[in-house]
């Protein structure tokens, strides 16, 4: 019932993977995903908890963008909460950057280091 009072809705709330918990094998599947790597990048652009799951413009339905975000989170990348009818999001970038130092800067890179 806490979970549903904090976050004001039928949803239990979202299980998060501390980044010295994952694997360099799970880091890397993680942001391997174009569309993970364009959430990644978002996220790295805007405030922290600023957006929300449905603010994302990126070609997949409710039910694959749920699965992009579980898989972020599972590797330690994305922390969510809830706000109202919200789940919002911020990138947990120090806590990952300590577990994998420059991987992050790579994924925001893109492609501008061929």
């Amino acid at each position: 019932m806490a979970n549903q009072a904090a976050g004001g809705g039928h949803r239990t709330a979202p299980v998060h993977t501390d980044p010295e918990d994952v694997s360099v094998q799970t880091a890397l599947s993680a942001v391997a995903d174009p569309v993970r790597m364009q959430l990644i990048r978002e996220l790295a652009g805007s405030a922290d908890w600023s957006r929300s799951c449905g603010s994302f413009d990126v070609p997949v339905g409710k039910a694959a963008l749920s699965h992009h975000f579980s898989v972020l989170r599972g590797a330690g990348l994305v922390e969510q909460r809830d706000e109202g009818p919200k789940r919002v999001n911020r990138l947990r970038r120090e806590e990952f950057e300590a577990r994998f130092p420059g991987l992050l800067d790579l994924v925001l890179r893109g492609d501008s280091t061929r």
